[in-house]
């Protein structure tokens, strides 16, 4: 119990120390904006991972939360000017949560493949409004120009407002991970059924973590938004969940840190591979297989392994 509750604190001085050093090394602009991505897609799965690998839920249309953050920032920041962008990634949040309870209360009756089916179809379906309402999305060319805060216009500015909201954020998933709120999500994850024979409300626990995740996604997407200046239809397309489940089970799903581990190693790999072939995404879909099959606990496990092996 002590050696777990050490690691946890040395994986959020270690998280601190990493991503703070790099505003002060004179980074190019390249790195900055990798690492700005990794901060971000590193939120969105670890809120993900608190429905997913806590509560056992499934789902495959979360980019429609991390979608809406992006979309609701960049339009109104569009229209009204940057003065507005930082409400409005927290009002994105807020209107997420609402969205996710209306979705909840049909979702949530459901269990397994009909959860997951049901929430890929409502971010499809957004898609394709998004898609089709030029007028008012901008269609598939997306929207472009979008500024950042005043006090937070410049790469490495913005990158340091990134890292506060982040680390912010995610300590705050934490607690509710580490809560009585969160053990009962756990118990939920391995037997629900038991949970319900405890007298606890299993829906309603559920819907509060899909809710407390839609949030942090949400928050996520309109950080996003400020990182190339442009958000696009894609953000809501089943790709986007794709990808935050890969990162959180190749990172590993009953770490807490797993998921941002998973999301450094996927943009990385991305951004190497891209500049080298044009086969890329073969190449990703290789090494994530690969990952996958040979580390099916995440490359987190490794480091148990490592442990493990210290104490031989």
């Amino acid at each position: 119990m002590m050696n777990n509750i050490k690691g946890q604190y040395i994986g959020w001085i270690v998280f601190f120390i990493v991503f703070m050093s790099l505003a002060f090394l004179n980074p190019t602009e390249h790195t900055i904006n990798i690492a700005s991505k990794i901060l971000v897609m590193g939120l969105f799965a670890t809120a993900f991972n608190l429905l997913f690998g806590t509560t056992g839920l499934l789902s495959f249309g979360h980019a429609l939360f991390f979608g809406l953050g992006a979309y609701i920032t960049g339009m109104v920041v569009k229209s009204y000017g940057a003065e507005v962008f930082i409400p409005m990634v927290f009002l994105g949040g807020i209107i997420s949560a609402i969205v996710s309870i209306l979705l909840g209360f049909l979702c949530l009756r459901l269990t397994g493949v009909y959860f997951t089916m049901l929430t890929l179809a409502f971010a499809q379906l957004v898609w394709g409004i998004t898609i089709k309402w030029y007028n008012f999305t901008g269609g598939d060319d997306g929207i472009q120009g979008i500024e950042r805060p005043p006090l937070f216009d410049t790469f490495s500015s913005y990158y340091i407002l990134i890292l506060i909201v982040v680390f912010i954020s995610m300590l705050l998933i934490y607690i509710v991970r580490s809560s009585p709120f969160g053990m009962v999500l756990r118990g939920i994850g391995q037997n629900p059924k038991r949970i319900t024979f405890l007298g606890m409300n299993v829906y309603r626990h559920c819907l509060f973590a899909y809710v407390i995740s839609a949030f942090f996604s949400a928050i996520a997407g309109g950080l996003f938004a400020g990182i190339d200046g442009s958000i696009h239809p894609n953000l809501f397309f089943w790709t986007q969940s794709g990808g935050v489940i890969l990162m959180t089970i190749l990172g590993g799903l009953n770490s807490f840190f797993g998921p941002l581990i998973g999301a450094t190693i996927f943009i990385i790999l991305e951004d190497v591979v891209i500049r080298q072939t044009e086969y890329w995404s073969f190449v990703i879909g290789v090494i994530m297989l690969s990952a996958v099959i040979f580390l099916p606990k995440g490359v987190i496990s490794l480091l148990d392994f490592i442990q493990r092996l210290r104490k031989t």
